[in-house]
């Protein structure tokens, strides 16, 4: 199992410090996200800065921007990077897309599918010389004359990853994506019965086997050394589940665990003008629905309930932590997933 870590957008110097010491305490992969910062530019200097660590966006918003503009912006990460640049792609949700980023929204899965290959397209047309000419229902590329057309890229196209949760989406993964992101809101179940059920129907449609595709997860982990930073990870963790409860695109993970009066509940709270909402929110999240999404464990336990879970289900994983706790806890626990065979299962925290 590959273990990647997260990797801030600023300022540049800590992003530069971010890098080099993920890659010196073994992490796989670093992942940049889209929030608050653009996830692209992080790379570049993490690319010049490292020599071996993959590199990421975990996600990218797809719709924000041309196949054509995403296109350009990975080939050239991919020189930067030698190679290792991995691009994780999410569609957002309507409100964003269309009063965010001012751009159409329709038809995720189809328009996702489409989008994927229109990018390969062009990096074909770049990396091959094919000639440019793909013609879809959302997109059209037919035009690229040598000007405006880099050079091969080291390693070839990069490799695309897709963010999912529900089915269509994780059906396109499994068509036309090189990797799966895991969404922080799943559990063991749902990637059982769900999940990689739709990853394989993809899969079988694109005559591809499991093996090539990975399948990443970005696992809720709630953790402290002691009992006030357990509690505080605990609170964290609860309402960050309770955020994701409360959004309708994620409900049929809480309906396949017999929730989904939870997930009413949490979306009419979260629409409410109290000013305790996020908290009360929190507050309704019981012990079973935490234990089902995150891991919660001492620091030395949490490798091996990750490795009993999961182990065997997905190909990489990744931390999500909705609260500060020091890098030595992450790097503990990536030597636990590093070890051939972690001694014990640790101790799980019931609270």
């Amino acid at each position: 199992m590959k273990v990647d870590g997260k990797l801030g957008a600023w300022p540049a110097t800590a992003v530069i410090d971010e890098a080099r010491r993920h890659e010196k305490a073994g992490y796989d992969g670093l992942w940049t996200s889209e929030s608050a910062h653009d996830p692209f530019l992080p790379l570049v200097l993490a690319a010049e800065h490292t020599g071996q660590i993959g590199l990421g966006t975990a996600i990218a918003v797809a719709f924000a921007r041309s196949p054509m503009q995403l296109a350009y912006t990975a080939h050239d990460l991919q020189a930067y990077a030698g190679g290792r640049f991995i691009l994780g792609l999410g569609s957002q949700i309507k409100p964003h897309i269309e009063r965010r980023f001012s751009m159409p929204w329709s038809h995720p899965a189809p328009r996702m599918r489409e989008y994927i290959m229109a990018m390969r397209a062009i990096w074909s047309a770049w990396n091959d010389g094919a000639k440019l000419s793909f013609r879809g229902d959302f997109y059209q590329h037919t035009l690229m004359t040598p000007f405006f057309s880099p050079p091969p890229a080291p390693g070839g196209a990069p490799e695309v990853f897709l963010a999912a949760v529900g089915e269509a989406m994780t059906a396109v993964a499994g068509e036309v994506a090189d990797g799966l992101l895991v969404h922080a809101f799943c559990t063991e179940r749902y990637l059982r019965e769900v999940t990689l059920p739709v990853l394989s129907r993809g899969l079988t449609a694109s005559r591809r086997s499991r093996a090539e595709v990975s399948v990443s997860m970005l696992a809720m982990i709630a953790t402290g050394d002691t009992e006030e930073e357990m509690a505080r990870a605990v609170a964290g963790t609860r309402q960050q589940i309770a955020f994701y409860g409360s959004t309708p695109a994620y409900r049929g993970v809480l309906e396949l665990h017999g929730w989904a009066g939870l997930g009413d509940e949490l979306n009419s709270l979260s629409r409410s003008d109290r000013d305790d909402k996020w908290e009360a929110m929190g507050a309704l999240i019981e012990d079973d629905v935490l234990h089902a999404f995150a891991v919660v464990a001492e620091p030395a336990g949490v490798a091996a309930q990750i490795q009993r879970r999961f182990g065997g289900l997905i190909d990489r994983v990744s931390f999500y932590s909705p609260y500060e706790t020091g890098t030595e806890t992450w790097d503990l626990i990536l030597r636990g997933l590093k070890s051939p065979a972690p001694q014990g299962a640790g101790r799980g925290i019931q609270d």
